[in-house]
């Protein structure tokens, strides 16, 4: 058995047979022409990229109408790379000047701009480079007539491994035949990452040189959840998996029974279950499963989706959906959470030697407040469409959250005074993220309306761990003691004084972690919607003093590894039938 290590950008877990995807693109030859030729050729381009055009707002019009505006928008910036005048320049140079056949003229135009961004600095460029090569393929399929190797028709339920796959080759996959997706290359940011996301097939990426331990055929088995890939998995491994997927069958319908029933404790106490929502069209699968309200609105995408920052337009469109969308349940719209590396070609910016540490999240907005304004603009635009929460974060000084609140008055009365008619009850609060807020919670609580904390930054913030790094990815645990103690420290402060408290984060997603948080009296926990119903049948499976018990306990042990083994019994003891599902 191979056990790999990835990065966890699509949840779920598949077991099935891997079919390999070995390929970088088209294999385009050395090929020159005569000087007689340039102009003819140069013309065939000219209408290659016009055909190339149209292939691409296709590919973006049948994404839209199967997975929603918001993935089918990625091949919108496809088609502005296209035309980029940089490229079109330089295909002309080869051609006309070095005398480069067009096809040969395209594969060496886009090879160097996709080792360009691969070896970029910013990940945001880096995880652009599949654009690129989505680009060359369609514009050489315009050239040649003929298909790159594609694997929309799969003739059987299998795993797509490969070394890195295009938008448009996941776009174009059958969720029905796909199992799962396991790559080389990729981050969390890239566009793969997120269609695979959208289609809600699991997906782990990022995995390094692999491919040539496996064969099309081999079992594989991939966890969305955690990020591991087994490759021909020994017998107790398999098993353990397949336990995995029966109880998740055997329970599927008694949770899908729960989903218009409260999340109660068998004694009364009732949880909130707020999902968290990345793209506007995400909002049918949160009510399909019970969801009381958008705990968590990430607003990334509308950066990361584009090449260029987003008008407040576009904005204001994407907040109005999901706002009117819920019905009148609460929606929480975090402002812009992105490092300055991550912000696209639009915005030269300054290496950083640690983005974690730099200019990032409520920093990166303040300190660029025409980008910020735009961002409120909208949504307070939208607020009148539902019931809207504003939220800043990685607050970590007073400072900050007064300079972000005079900001969002300032936009407010702009508004007003343009006639536009804005909510008086809009609530605005903060994430906990960081020991400094925590620390001083005493002092934020008065000009607060509510707090979310954010248990996966605030885990890597306490212990100096950056979770991405193999070498320390095992001290990042989130149910280290000293990041239980700053969770219930911010509980009490908030609950004293009246304020209400949000977990989000991986923690939410674990049974075991909810009902530890439920018993150190957190009464909102804002999740992934896929587990909004394991959750919610857990909370119901248990009473508060049992929870409570839990919290005791866990709170007065020395390390992680101890809380995990404590809790993880205790679920199986209370709540069996799911205890495979943690």
């Amino acid at each position: 058995m191979l056990e790999l290590q990835g990065i966890a950008v699509s949840p779920g877990v598949a077991i099935g047979k891997a079919i390999v995807f070995d390929r970088e693109g088209y294999s385009i030859a050395r090929c020159l022409i005569s000087r007689s030729e340039t102009q003819r050729e140069w013309d065939r381009l000219v209408e290659a990229v016009g055909r190339a055009h149209q292939a691409l707002g296709a590919k973006g019009k049948a994404t839209t109408e199967s997975w929603g505006a918001d993935l089918g928008g990625i091949f919108s910036a496809q088609q502005q790379l296209l035309l980029d005048p940089h490229v079109r320049s330089e295909m002309e140079h080869l051609i006309k000047d070095n005398l480069y056949a067009a096809e040969y003229a395209v594969s060496e135009v886009f090879a160097k701009y996709a080792a360009a961004f691969r070896k970029a600095s910013s990940s945001f460029l880096a995880e652009r480079a599949a654009d690129v090569r989505d680009v060359e393929q369609t514009l050489l399929e315009a050239l040649t007539g003929k298909p790159t190797q594609t694997l929309k028709e799969i003739p059987h339920e299998a795993i797509v491994v490969s070394h890195d796959l295009t938008p448009g080759e996941t776009a174009a996959f059958d969720p029905e035949k796909v199992l799962a997706i396991c790559t080389e290359a990729g981050g969390p940011g890239g566009h793969t990452a997120i269609v695979a996301r959208g289609m809600e097939i699991p997906a782990v990426v990022g995995v390094g040189n692999f491919l040539h331990n496996i064969r099309s055929g081999d079992e594989v088995i991939i966890d969305g959840h955690l990020g591991r890939i087994f490759v021909s998995p020994d017998g107790p491994t398999r098993q353990r998996y397949l336990q995995r997927q029966i109880a998740r069958e055997s329970i599927f319908t008694e949770l899908s029974e729960l989903r218009d029933l409260p999340a109660v404790t068998s004694d009364g106490v009732h949880v909130e279950l707020m999902a968290n929502v990345e793209f506007p069209n995400e909002t049918q699968a949160c009510l399909a499963r019970g969801a009381d309200g958008v705990g968590l609105y990430r607003t990334e995408f509308l950066y990361l989706g584009h090449d260029k920052e987003p008008t407040e337009e576009e904005h204001f469109q994407a907040y109005q959906q999901v706002l009117r969308d819920m019905q009148g349940r609460p929606v929480v719209i975090r402002t812009l959470d992105l490092g300055a590396d991550k912000m696209g070609m639009s915005r030269p910016i300054e290496p950083e030697n640690n983005p974690f540490l730099g200019l990032r999240s409520i920093r990166l907005s303040l300190r660029n407040p025409a980008l910020f304004r735009v961002q409120v603009r909208a949504i307070l635009r939208a607020a009148s469409s539902g019931n809207c929460w504003i939220m800043f974060p990685m607050v970590t000084t007073l400072d900050e959250y007064r300079s972000a609140k005079f900001l969002l008055r300032s936009v407010a009365d702009d508004l007003a005074s343009e006639g536009i008619r804005i909510p008086s009850n809009i609530r605005v609060g903060m994430m906990v993220e960081v020991p400094a807020a925590v620390l001083m919670l005493d002092r934020f609580i008065e000009e607060i309306d509510f707090v979310s904390i954010g248990t996966n930054d605030l885990t890597q913030y306490t212990l100096a761990v950056d979770r991405s790094n193999d070498s320390v990815a095992d001290l990042y645990q989130a149910c280290d003691p000293a990041v239980l103690r700053l969770i219930k420290q911010t509980q009490e402060i908030t609950s004293k004084h009246g304020k209400s408290t949000s977990v989000c984060g991986e923690m939410s997603n674990n049974p075991a972690y909810a009902l530890l948080l439920v018993g150190m009296g957190i009464r909102s926990l804002s999740l992934a919607s896929s587990t909004i119903p394991v959750i919610k049948k857990a909370i119901r499976s248990v009473t508060l003093g049992q929870c409570e018990a839990m919290a005791w306990r866990a709170l007065r042990l020395g390390t992680a590894r101890e809380v995990d083994a404590f809790l993880m019994h205790q679920l199986a003891g209370l709540v069996p039938e799911i205890v495979l599902q943690a």
